[in-house]
């Protein structure tokens, strides 16, 4: 009996502690929540006062005011011209703070202002107009040690784009006029841009596009696809809808770095993964390290029209290589293999059940003007050792594919192995 009442007496007590524990932190958040609304409140009403040295003042030095999708700038004299150029645009700006919730370091401000774009200044490069405003929006604050350290502001930048007469207002004639052209436009851009993917096995789609005929395969992979190749930029859209239609994109894995297969990888934001020896020319040249200075090795016509392609067409820039593939490694049910020649860590993926080949630019099945043609070894003033490349073609051979499906055009059925025997001859 004397142990129940002793272990009764100390189950009470813990929970006593326990209690205190929890009211003494409840009063710090509560502290710490007062003073950044505090910070807040003084923040705001200097804007609502046009004291403009008082607002900067609560900036903490390198702090970073992010209006989505217009501005971003660091304290002091980035916020300094910012909110000067605002107070500058709108001469008689009235600032209400509508509601302001607060956790701790963090403090959520809903506002409208309201006055007239009179100028002098601009706002976002728009000159005056004259028209009287009213626009809400919300800041997020994070205040540390009484200094506001970053801002995240949400205008409602379309209202203001409607008041000022550079959009039309809604439900109007010239709002439906000004939404047909866009969908028109878009249909026009449908007909000139790929199409939607292919199905060409079990669980494997290829996005076709221009220029060059780029494949980029899109592979079944846990409830997602894993992108084989990225093509060239102006596939962003297609391949963007074709894998969020098959469930998104988890990762990409290049076949090998050139610009022309690494298109539409900086857009996705996914993961982009390919062989260690393409690392260094996926995060940089694309390839233009190992190829003739002005693309000489071309002949004469075609010289131009490729290094256009490269850079308005082709190439979508550097991307971050987040991991890399090996010989061997398994990537969405194929296997990895190391063919290097065109480029120094080219790979394909290769599918036994199947006998499926992805074998990026292994081999061609298309010329230097975009036609098609039997399979061919690349084009050696685009190699990195033209004769690497044939031996790659024939370790592929040797596979005796069903099928193999190259980074560009067509692929390669029927006597797949004899076919590319004779291309590494070629």
């Amino acid at each position: 009996m004397a142990d129940e009442q002793s272990a009764a007496k100390t189950s009470a007590k813990v929970q006593e502690v326990a209690a205190n524990v929890q009211q003494a932190s409840t009063r710090r958040r509560r502290i710490s929540g007062g003073k950044t609304e505090s910070v807040a409140r003084r923040y705001f009403d200097a804007i609502a006062a046009r004291d403009l040295e008082e607002a900067v003042g609560l900036w903490a030095d390198g702090g970073r005011e992010n209006v989505r999708g217009q501005v971003e700038v660091r304290a002091p004299e980035g916020v300094r011209e910012f909110i000067g150029g605002l107070l500058d645009a709108v001469p008689d700006l009235r600032f209400e703070v509508l509601s302001m919730t607060t956790q701790e370091e963090r403090c959520v401000v809903q506002w409208r202002i309201s006055g007239t774009f009179a100028g002098p200044a601009s706002m976002n490069g728009i000159a005056p107009t004259g028209d009287p405003i009213v626009l809400e929006g919300l800041d997020l604050l994070t205040i540390r040690d009484g200094k506001i350290e970053s801002n995240d502001a949400y205008p409602d930048s379309i209202g203001f784009a409607r008041q000022i007469g550079m959009l039309p207002a809604p439900g109007t004639a010239a709002e439906e006029r000004l939404t047909g052209a866009f969908n028109a436009r878009t249909r026009v851009r449908s007909r000139i841009t790929p199409g939607g993917a292919e199905l060409i096995a079990e669980g494997v789609w290829v996005v076709q596009g221009q220029p060059g005929r780029c494949n980029v395969y899109l592979i079944e992979d846990e409830g997602g696809v894993t992108l084989f190749d990225a093509g060239a930029r102006t596939m962003v859209r297609a391949v963007a809808t074709a894998a969020a239609k098959l469930g998104g994109a988890r990762r990409i894995v290049l076949g090998h770095g050139h610009t022309d297969h690494r298109g539409v990888a900086p857009a996705l934001g996914v993961p982009v993964l390919c062989h260690a020896d393409e690392v260094e020319d996926a995060e940089g040249s694309g390839g233009f390290r190992y190829w003739p200075v002005d693309l000489g090795g071309l002949p004469a016509p075609l010289r131009q029209v490729h290094r256009l392609m490269h850079r308005y067409a082709w190439d979508g820039g550097p991307v971050k290589i987040s991991d890399t593939v090996a010989e061997g490694d398994e990537v969405a049910g194929f296997r990895v293999l190391h063919l290097p020649g065109h480029a120094p860590g080219l790979i394909a993926l290769w599918r036994e059940s199947d006998r499926l080949a992805l074998a990026s630019d292994c081999f061609y099945t298309l010329d230097m003007w975009g036609r098609s043609c039997a399979p061919r070894v690349p084009f050696p003033m685009y190699n990195y050792d033209t004769e690497q490349a044939r031996a790659s073609i024939r370790r592929l051979a040797e596979l005796e594919p069903a099928a193999a499906w190259p980074g560009h055009a067509k692929p390669v059925t029927g006597d797949v192995r004899a076919q590319l025997l004779a291309a590494a001859e070629s």
